[in-house]
C-alpha cells in the first residue's frame, strides 16, 4: 500500500471506503440496473456472479496497487453504499493507465456527488499517490459525465471510435502539472 493511503476518506459529504465482499449485493444493484448502463454497451449485470468477478477484481487491484474503487455512502448514513468509484488501472489501446471512473445508484443522481468523488480522487491521486496522470474514458453521447469531468479540469484529448457503428468513446486526461486544486 502506498504510503498514507488510508482505507477510509471523507469529501465534504461522502464516505469513501476500501470495498468488501459484504458490498456485493449493493454491487449488484447498482451495476444491474439498466439506468445506470444507459451509456454502458456491456448493459447491466445479468446475475450477482458478475459482481462478485468484479469485487474480486477490485480488491486484486486494491492488493497490488494500495488503491481502486471505493464504496461510496453518504457520511450522514455510512451503513448504506450509494455508488462506488475511484482509480483503478485500465486499458487504454496497449497501455494501462489510471482511470478515473464511478457509477451512483439512481437515487443521488443530480445532486454533485460525481462531481464531489471526482475532485476528491484527482486530489488523491495526485498529492498522496503522487501520480503524474490521471485518464477518464466516456461515451461521447454521456454529457453529464463529460461535464463533470470537465468541471474537476480533465480535458479531451482523443476519441475512440465504436466498432460496431453509433456512439463512441472519448478520452480525457489530466497531468499532475496542469492539476488545480478545487
Amino acid at each position: 500500500m502506498p504510503p498514507n493511503s488510508p482505507t477510509i476518506l471523507y469529501s465534504a459529504r461522502l464516505a469513501l471506503r476500501r470495498p468488501d465482499s459484504r458490498d456485493i449485493a449493493a454491487l449488484f444493484s447498482i451495476y444491474g440496473d439498466p439506468a445506470t448502463n444507459t451509456f454502458n454497451p456491456a448493459g447491466p449485470y445479468r446475475s450477482v456472479a458478475e459482481a462478485e468477478i468484479t469485487m474480486e477484481r477490485w480488491l486484486r487491484q486494491w492488493e497490488q496497487y494500495g488503491f481502486g474503487q471505493w464504496a461510496l455512502s453518504l457520511k450522514e448514513d455510512p451503513g448504506q453504499v450509494i455508488g462506488f468509484g475511484g482509480l483503478t488501472f485500465a486499458r487504454f489501446g496497449e497501455r494501462d493507465k489510471v482511470n478515473l471512473g464511478y457509477r451512483f445508484a439512481t437515487s443521488v443522481w443530480g445532486q454533485g456527488l460525481a462531481t464531489e468523488l471526482s475532485a476528491h480522487a484527482l486530489a488523491f491521486g495526485f498529492a498522496t499517490l503522487e501520480l503524474e496522470q490521471i485518464w477518464a474514458l466516456v461515451r461521447e453521447t454521456h454529457q453529464a459525465s463529460r461535464r463533470v469531468l470537465e468541471k474537476v479540469g480533465l480535458v479531451q484529448v482523443d476519441k475512440v471510435a465504436e466498432p460496431l457503428g453509433g456512439a463512441g468513446s472519448v478520452i480525457y486526461a489530466l497531468s499532475r502539472a496542469a492539476y488545480q486544486p478545487a
